[in-house]
This record gives C-alpha cells, sequence and structure tokens, in this order.
C-alpha cells in the first residue's frame, strides 16, 4: 500500500470520493450498495495482481492457474470445457485460448469422452500436476498474507456473506 508520510494511503478513497459527488448530484444513487460492488471489483484486482506476481516465476497466469485448479480439484482431474467453464468464472471464448495455452505448456491434455465421443474431456498433464504441487505452498503462503488482516472467525463471517450476496443473484435468474 502506498503511503504519505506514515499514513498509509487508503487505495479505495478515491472510489469513495467519486461515489460522494455521485450522490450528490443524484441523492437516490444507492450508496452501501454502490461500495460494496466497487469494494469486491477492487479486491478482486488486487487479488488477480498478487497471484500474476506469484505465479510469474512458475510461468503461468492467475487465470491458467485457475484452470488448472478446479481440474486438481476433481477427483480424476478431468472436466468437460463446460464444466470448467463455469467452475473457473470463465467465458466458453476465453477457456478454449486458457486451454489452449496450457496445452501448449504440456499442463493439459485434451481427449474425447469415453461416454460420449463428440464432447472433449480436459485431464491434468502430469506436468501440470507437478506445477501445482510445486507452487501450492507460495500460494498458500499468498493467501494467508491476503487474509492476515482479518480473524479465522472474520474470514466465516465474510464467507456467509458473500455466499449470502451470490445467493441473491443466483435467486435473480
Amino acid at each position: 500500500m502506498a503511503k504519505a508520510g506514515n499514513i498509509p494511503v487508503n487505495s479505495f478513497l478515491p472510489t469513495e470520493q467519486r461515489l460522494a459527488v455521485t450522490r450528490r448530484r443524484h441523492p437516490a444513487f444507492p450508496r452501501g450498495p454502490a461500495v460494496l460492488v466497487r469494494l469486491i471489483k477492487h479486491l478482486n484486482r488486487r487479488v488477480h495482481d498478487d497471484a500474476n506476481a506469484a505465479l510469474k516465476a512458475f510461468g503461468i497466469n492467475h487465470a491458467q492457474y485457475n484452470l488448472l485448479m478446479m481440474l486438481y480439484g476433481t477427483e480424476d482431474h478431468a472436466l468437460h470445457p463446460s464444466e470448467l467453464a463455469e467452475a473457473a468464472g470463465e467465458k466458453a471464448a476465453n477457456i478454449t485460448r486458457l486451454t489452449n495455452e496450457l496445452c501448449e505448456k504440456g499442463l493439459i491434455e485434451r481427449a474425447a469422452s469415453e461416454d460420449d465421443r463428440r464432447k472433449l474431456v480436459l485431464t491434468l498433464a502430469p506436468a501440470g500436476l507437478a506445477l501445482i504441487e510445486a507452487l501450492l505452498p507460495s500460494i498458500s503462503d499468498l493467501l494467508k498474507e491476503q487474509t492476515r488482516s482479518m480473524s479465522t472467525r472474520e474470514q466465516a463471517e465474510l464467507e456467509r456473506l458473500l455466499k449470502k450476496f451470490l445467493d441473491g443473484f443466483d435467486r435473480r435468474r
């Protein structure tokens, strides 16, 4: 975090100031929900940037890491592209690009599904498994560092609240 003298500069402060101007211009604008949504976006960017910095030494980026971890988190290390897109929160076009990159690096493999030859199955390759096992200690340390300002109880409460927030989106469908 940047500092002005010995005082940390709140990187979210400019956003809060813009929200105040918006509220002054349009008093009915819902500040609370806007702050929450913008905080999530701000945090997402910071998490993404931190992860990219940590993963650079391993030759992958955050989006590629997410796909590898979704495969790693399945019993057989395999998913159909549509399942992988859903699990990783990526659009289908981005999944194609990312999986092409991971195949070129020898980290995942594509094969026809045994159940339906028209479908593809993406599987974690031995090199991908080795990479994940090599990077997990660094990523575990990063995750602990990113959440160090919160107690275990606070983390559990934030998880509960974010799931509740997500549930609100799911109920709109």
